[in-house]
């Protein structure tokens, strides 16, 4: 055994680590029993400062899925005698032997945590390593990335139809490629460091996945010549002025890994497939996201959808990444060196989005971006993301009206309406629309034909009657093409 090190794994221990996750699962270690524990409506919204709140206000039914949730993912400690409340002595033993738990005066502590994500359980590294625990003395450069906020909007976004093969790059914990194992034939998960590696093949083995390879590179080196039909990656973005921490440091600019992933896409994506990368890119007034992405692609005729899903100013950013908590000279210079750099790269604002790429269809036109401001994802919202594809391309058809004149019209659901308009103005007014009820909640901004045109369209309805309404109000008819085609692509209409 290597001396404190976690993610073991004997063959013959493998029956009953996933016993141990089985015992886990059966007494409510998911998502949404946790939240209900925590008080929280989803888990992105856990703050860490209030780690002590959540333990003495919200952990007060002191039964075992309490003990679990304090053990497991709130970075706490319980006595051996609750130890026993949850696991059988083999399977104490095995995750001591696994690395996963440590015994210390009595008390029992986890060496990593385990996150619920979906119907999974995926263990890794603590969230927030620099909790005090027994022989922690620093965090380590190879630190395996824990599953916060942009791993779940990854998951909760990436397609779920069945793929012959999926790889994942930057897998970190395989948590994409755990997922990515129910509908693919072949999952390859790749990871630079061979720490996080060792993690994806101890979650794959305890999953009980047999279709996961995973390979320790530098990205698409392990599977040079091959393609696949679904590529994820959630790589390091943070635009650092170090590089102290494998998983976090994208270098100076936070580009150096995505771009160089985003450069790879082309020869490793099969058509008809799509690419699907969480990260964070600076913005500022010369720094565009969308140019820099088709730089990296090197012209490559690929449509690419931008997801807006969270705006950090710069200031915040670095204040928030800064360190030295326990020297403020040390704090105040840390601020200064993430700021100057930060300013150096030309950010403004550091913008958390989900990029997805698939390859252009020549019949449709130039190969387009299209960038949305959503919220993040609360719940599962892969066929959302993949409609968006789906009704940009519609909309571009040259025989559009053909496939209109064959079918009929129908809102894209429940809209929510909200106008606008300046006071004293003589202009028509604009209205803010929502699709309600979406994951996706995606806000756009529409013109008051196009409003019109909503409003006429109140059961499912075909283009030649939605034409003669249209004329009753002036409007003409390729006023109302036009307009059909943009709330298509927008979702507001779809074909019923």
């Amino acid at each position: 055994m290597i001396e404190g090190a976690t993610f073991l794994v004997d063959e013959v221990d493998v029956p009953v680590l996933r016993k141990a996750v089985s015992e886990l699962a059966s007494i409510g270690y998911y998502e949404k029993d946790i939240c209900e524990r925590l008080g929280l409506s989803d888990l992105t919204e856990l703050m860490w400062r209030a780690v002590p709140i959540y333990r003495e206000e919200r952990l007060t039914v002191h039964d075992a899925l309490d003990l679990a949730i304090n053990l497991f993912f709130l970075q706490g400690n319980i006595s051996t005698d609750e130890l026993n409340q949850l696991f059988h002595n083999d399977e104490k033993d095995v995750l001591i032997r696994a690395g996963l738990l440590l015994i210390h005066k009595k008390r029992c502590f986890a060496r990593a945590s385990l996150y619920p994500v979906g119907d999974h359980l995926i263990f890794s590294d603590h969230a927030w390593p620099k909790l005090p625990h027994p022989g922690y003395a620093r965090i380590p450069y190879d630190q395996v990335m824990f599953i916060g906020a942009d791993s779940r909007w990854l998951a909760r976004t990436t397609t779920h139809r069945q793929v012959g093969s999926t790889l994942d790059l930057c897998t970190g914990s395989g948590v994409h490629a755990l997922l990515a194992s129910v509908h693919s034939k072949r999952v390859v998960a790749v990871d630079i460091n061979p720490r996080a590696a060792r993690c994806a093949h101890f979650n794959a083995l305890v999953s009980g996945a047999t279709n996961i390879e995973v390979a320790v590179g530098d990205l698409f080196q392990p599977v040079f010549g091959e393609y696949f039909d679904l590529i994820t990656a959630n790589p390091p973005f943070v635009p650092s002025p170090m590089d102290t921490i494998e998983y976090r440091d994208g270098g100076n600019s936070g580009e150096d890994v995505l771009g160089r992933i985003v450069n790879g896409l082309p020869q490793h994506l099969l058509p008809g497939g799509i690419a699907q990368i969480v990260t964070e890119m600076g913005e500022g007034d010369e720094r565009i996201l969308s140019d820099r992405l088709r730089v990296w692609l090197d012209d490559a005729p690929m449509d690419i959808l931008i997801l807006r899903l969270g705006v950090h100013p710069a200031a915040s950013y670095a204040i928030a990444h800064a360190d030295g908590d326990d020297d403020y000279e040390a704090f105040l210079s840390s601020v200064e060196a993430w700021s100057n750099n930060l300013r150096t790269q030309g950010y403004t604002n550091i913008i958390s989005v989900l990029i997805a790429f698939k390859w252009s269809d020549p019949t449709l036109g130039e190969p387009w971006t299209r960038i949305e401001e959503a919220k993040p994802p609360h719940r599962d919202a892969s066929a959302e993301l993949e409609a968006i594809f789906f009704a940009e391309r519609m909309a571009r058809q040259p025989n559009l009206r053909q496939t209109l004149e064959h079918s009929k019209i129908r809102r894209g659901g429940a809209i929510g309406l909200m106008e606008a308009r300046v006071l004293g103005s003589e202009l028509h007014a604009n209205a803010q629309v929502e699709l309600l009820g979406k994951a996706l909640s995606i806000i756009k901004w529409i013109n008051p034909v196009e409003l019109q045109v909503l409003e006429l369209i109140e059961k499912p309805i075909e283009l030649s009657s939605l034409l003669i309404l249209t004329s009753e109000h002036n409007i003409k008819e390729e006023v109302v093409m036009e307009t059909v085609s943009s709330l298509l692509r927008n979702g507001l209409l779809i074909l019923a």
